[in-house]
């Protein structure tokens, strides 16, 4: 009964940090689809994320956490689960019991924290040395020229396609399955459900999206 409940206990904190990151990742698609649409938007709110106190100083440690948690947590669930597939491994039957997206959200899951190292590397830490470290005089214009800068390499846009196609499948399976994990089971499941399907499409293409147009409108 124990294991049963630290199972269930596992599963649902991995559901609540997936749907705390599911929810930044809207916010944050939002804030890019502005160099799309205004660079001057972009700029502006760009601004106001990387210089906010609040921000700075609450939700980027919390949102830091967050990832770091969901994917340890999402290790661990995986682990406990290939060693609950071994005893019934004659039962198992691979696509027959479950979609290809859940059978690797491992892999996807690696790749994508591979990306975020790619996009920590890209943004955090260049603005990071920006404001502490060079401590170069404030500059509301900046973001959106430096942002443009890094999609001209087309490796490096071919990467983020990638990235975002996976989180697609991760996405496709985990945002659906998280209203199950943490007990939502009502007349609004049905609908629920098909909203996180749609959602796991329209925002990982409208990432591929910018990154296509950053890419392609500067040559």
């Amino acid at each position: 009964m124990g294991m049963i409940s630290s199972s269930i206990a596992r599963k649902f904190a991995m559901a609540l940090s997936g749907l705390f990151l599911v929810f930044f990742l809207g916010q944050h698609f939002v804030i890019n689809l502005t160099a799309v649409i205004d660079p001057d938007t972009f700029n502006s709110w760009s601004h106001f994320m990387g210089n906010n106190g609040l921000v700075q100083a609450l939700l980027q440690p919390v949102l830091i956490f967050g990832v770091v948690f969901h994917f340890v947590m999402g290790f661990i669930l995986e682990l406990k689960n290939r060693g609950a597939r071994v005893k019934s491994y004659a039962k198992y039957k691979g696509s027959a019991n479950a979609s290809w997206a859940s059978r690797n959200m491992i892999i996807s899951g690696l790749v994508i924290l591979a990306f975020l190292g790619l996009h920590f590397y890209d943004f955090w830490f260049p603005e990071m040395m920006h404001k502490y470290v060079d401590v170069l005089p404030l500059d509301p214009t900046r973001y959106y020229a430096e942002t443009v800068h890094k999609f001209e390499n087309p490796v490096r846009v071919g990467l983020y396609v990638l990235a975002f196609a996976l989180l697609a499948m991760h996405l496709w399976h985990g945002f659906a399955s998280s209203f199950q994990s943490v007990g939502f089971n009502n007349k609004y499941s049905v609908a629920l459900t098909k909203f996180a399907k749609v959602y796991s499409i329209l925002i990982p293409v409208g990432f591929i999206f910018i990154a296509l147009y950053l890419h392609f409108n500067q040559l």
